[in-house]
């Protein structure tokens, strides 16, 4: 289980703090994401924000799904219609909303038992429910990368330490069993992912599925710069610019499949 609750108010302080030494240039700088500005993508987070204290703690269902709409369309939808809504709302009001409700959301997350059943399930992790500490962590990522998304479009580095990583890491290789599903391999093999100053993960397989495994003599081994990881996982990078910059020994097959791992929906 990982706990990141304690990291929701310090990864926040670090977005404040580079939101609030912005320009009117860069607040209009184009991100990663496609079609969206900084302003577009910290309008997004306050749509995140806004989103999980209407569902968690007012009980608000939200906007409907259309006829035959799947998730990822969905969500790419209501992501849209209010991004473009909050482009009529200035900089210095997004940062003071995302301040006030920000604690809101602290508060939230503390009154969850983080074993039971999530309010909304980890699609990326596998199919069937997920526990809450594995949605609350999903949230996490969320907003730390997107900090991330606005640093790289504004070349502002930061927020990167350690503390604030690891976790992010951590959940996203929460995806690899579900990533691995398609490839059989005999009951025992292991696969390893290593991350330098970031962690080492295995996965190991009882000859039908694979499970997330304490250690293990891998068959396969894959190595990844951290920044590198998160970038293959939101896809911020290819999957065949992440197998160039990454170190994949053993059984290629594996590793190659280990460079396909998703923790978004898409």
């Amino acid at each position: 289980m990982l706990d990141v609750r304690p990291l929701f108010g310090r990864e926040r302080r670090e977005l404040l703090r580079l939101l609030g030494s912005l320009s009117a240039a860069e607040w209009s700088a184009p991100t990663v994401c496609p079609g969206w500005t900084v302003h577009d993508l910290a309008g997004h987070i306050l749509n995140d924000y806004m989103r999980r204290l209407s569902g968690g703690r007012d009980g608000f269902a939200g906007a409907k799904f259309a006829n035959d709409e799947t998730l990822p369309a969905y969500l790419t939808r209501v992501n849209d219609e209010f991004v473009r809504a909050m482009r009529q709302v200035s900089p210095d009001l997004i940062v003071q909303l995302l301040t006030v409700l920000g604690p809101e959301l602290d508060r939230l997350w503390e009154s969850f038992d983080l074993t039971a059943p999530a309010m909304l399930d980890v699609s990326w992790a596998g199919p069937g429910t997920s526990p809450a500490w594995l949605d609350i962590a999903r949230e996490y990522t969320e907003f730390w990368v997107h900090q991330q998304q606005i640093r790289d479009a504004v070349g502002r580095p930061g927020a990167d330490e350690p503390e604030l990583v690891r976790p992010v890491l951590d959940a996203f290789m929460r995806a690899l069993p579900h990533t691995l599903r398609d490839v059989v391999r005999p009951d025992g093999t292991v696969v390893r992912v290593v991350v330098p100053d970031g962690g080492t993960w295995h996965a190991r397989s009882d000859g039908q599925r694979w499970r997330m495994a304490a250690g293990g003599e891998p068959a396969a081994t894959v190595t990844m710069r951290p920044g590198d990881f998160w970038r293959l996982a939101t896809r911020g990078i290819s999957v065949d610019e992440a197998r160039r910059r990454a170190d994949l020994d053993g059984d290629r097959e594996l590793a190659g499949a280990v460079t396909t791992l998703l923790a978004v929906v898409a």
